[in-house]
């Protein structure tokens, strides 16, 4: 059976300034920290709480790794646990551009995001047995995804 993909929500993840930790064994590190934002869609809406981070490590060939986490509060006082990992490859000209706080278009690099949602509120239980996938991009001081849970 081929997995269906069933529009979740919208997520604009607000990012403060990234802290450089430098060149690393496995490539140049940043901690992005992720300071607020909103959720909105037809199984999941909310806020972002000011708790997460971006641990983010760009290899040598360009690739960013992300490992984000941070928190969800749903509109009746729930909060959701994301997990995402995920990657972005962009050539150097569009990284750059990227970094510069252009609004490149998403056709013009890769990124991609598996989800992990957790929360212990019996009404979103649901998402502890769900996987999600995401597609977006970053635009200034923001990244927007499109989040899609595998039916």
């Amino acid at each position: 059976m081929i997995p269906q993909l069933e529009h979740a929500c919208d997520i604009v993840a607000q990012l403060s300034a990234p802290h450089e930790m430098g060149e690393a064994p496995g490539g140049t590190r940043r901690i992005i920290p992720i300071v607020g934002g909103t959720v909105t869609g037809p199984l999941l809406q909310g806020r972002i709480l000011n708790v997460g981070a971006d641990w983010q490590t760009v290899t040598a060939n360009g690739v960013a790794q992300l490992d984000a986490r941070y928190a969800i509060e749903t509109p009746d006082g729930a909060v959701i646990e994301v997990i995402s990992r995920g990657i972005r490859d962009a050539s150097p000209e569009v990284a750059a551009r990227i970094a510069a706080g252009e609004q490149v278009p998403l056709s013009e690099y890769y990124m991609r995001t598996a989800i992990r949602l957790e929360c212990g509120a019996p009404a979103y239980d649901w998402v502890n047995r769900s996987l999600f996938l995401a597609t977006g991009g970053k635009v200034g001081s923001t990244v927007s995804l499109s989040v899609y849970r595998v039916a």
